[in-house]
């Protein structure tokens, strides 16, 4: 349409105040499609975790602290469960397999966890995908480590180096395990899950480094080398937590209110689904009260738009006088301001969304490293453009007050000149 060349020429002339307010939109966008999509992504990263187990089981706690410590190694565990009460259920004839934990040490910030090759049998991501290594394989030996794929990219390691596990959770190591050192064996593939920011050992590795601790403490005067533990092969006596997979899932509220009320020590089963609904439900309100300050900042955009156009209509009226002496009529003015809306709109929407997808780019190891989360670089999804589409809608209709004002502008206002 003539007009829509006409609108570009006319912001062009303006282009100082026009490149203003599309960033104003860009950013309004960007805001309200981020804050959109980090809770699209990040519920997805939680999601894809982990799959395939029907029950996770630790000492007594909230259900939301216990998926927290030993899926997503957030937080610690407030206590142990016995290796008999593991030892129980692990051999109830509806359980199929189950996934030991241990965790309590580190490794240069990384989590340690001590567990069995079963994890690497059973484990599962994202849509059942089972774990792969990307070099090496599992444990061989009791000073075989298994690392993640962030740990090896971001601190170099390769096949048969030697690392020092950490004692503690803390990112400084306070006290290391240097006598009783453990070898990388394997490099697990990337899955987008906190496996990647994981070092694995063994549970008779776990025992062996703390065979000569007593209360968090290397035992004065008791100190035992690194082969004499890896002779004496102690079987642990304590587990953080471990993972079920049961042979059917009907039987999964009959075993789960059995580990509930199990009268050796208090235990808690839940089951992960269940737990991570209960978070979204607890994120619900933040997550709405985002969205609001989102959209107030997009509609913030909008109206300084449409501010612009208004201010610039006493400014314009000799524009519009002589456009309406030429011969346009009252829908070619109307069209023209209508147009200059919907392309400040567009053209700040599109600049938004690339704004968005360059900071998610940027930000995305950052977040990956201090927070879990793994942040996709996927497509926009139909309820992003949707949302985008929605703010190209409304620039449009922020246009109509503007173009209606000066459509009712008479030619002789216009002509008049005012000293």
């Amino acid at each position: 349409m003539p007009f829509i060349a006409l609108a570009l020429k006319s912001l062009w002339n303006r282009k100082g105040v026009a490149a203003l307010t599309i960033f104003a939109i860009a950013v309004s966008t960007a805001l309200l499609i981020g804050v959109e999509k980090m809770r699209h992504e990040a519920r997805a990263s939680f999601a894809n975790t982990v799959s395939g187990v029907d029950l996770v089981v630790g000492a007594r706690t909230g259900p939301l602290q216990l998926l927290l410590y030993s899926v997503f190694r957030i937080g610690a565990a407030t206590n142990n469960i016995s290796w008999r009460a593991y030892s129980t259920f692990a051999a109830d004839p509806d359980v199929a397999w189950t996934i030991p934990l241990s965790l309590g040490d580190s490794h240069r910030g990384f989590r340690v966890l001590g567990t069995s090759n079963a994890y690497f049998d059973h484990l599962r991501t994202g849509a059942k995908r089972p774990l792969s290594f990307a070099a090496g394989g599992r444990f061989g030996d009791v000073y075989d480590a298994v690392l993640g794929a962030e740990v090896a990219a971001r601190l170099g390691y390769r096949l048969g180096e030697p690392i020092v596990i950490s004692h503690g959770l803390g990112a400084i190591a306070l006290a290391e395990h240097e006598d009783k050192p453990f070898k990388v064996a394997g490099i697990l593939a990337k899955t987008g899950t906190p496996v990647d920011r994981t070092v694995h050992i063994s549970l008779e590795g776990m025992e062996a480094i703390h065979i000569d601790w007593r209360a968090g403490q290397r035992a004065q005067g008791f100190n035992v080398s690194a082969e004499d533990a890896r002779a004496m092969r102690r079987r642990p006596t304590a587990i953080t937590a471990f993972m079920v997979g049961l042979n059917s899932r009907f039987a999964t509220f009959t075993l789960q209110r059995k580990i509930n009320e199990h009268r050796g020590e208090p235990l808690l089963a839940i089951l992960p689904g269940v737990a991570l609904q209960e978070l979204w439900d607890l994120m619900g309100t933040a997550e709405a009260a985002l969205a609001a300050i989102a959209g107030a900042v997009a509609a913030g955009g909008l109206l300084s738009m449409t501010i612009m156009l208004l201010a610039g209509l006493a400014a314009r009226r000799r524009e519009m006088a002589i456009l309406r002496s030429v011969g346009a009529r009252p829908a070619h003015i109307f069209g023209l301001l209508v147009a200059e809306a919907g392309a400040l709109a567009l053209a700040g929407a599109t600049l938004g969304l690339g704004l968005l997808y360059l900071a998610f780019w940027i930000a995305q190891p950052v977040i990956e490293a201090r927070f879990g989360l793994y942040l996709a670089l996927t497509s926009p999804t139909a309820w992003e453009m949707q949302l985008f589409a929605m703010v190209i809608a409304a620039g449009v209709l922020a246009g109509i007050l503007p173009a209606w004002l000066a459509v009712r502008r008479s030619l002789a206002d216009g002509m008049i000149v005012r000293d």
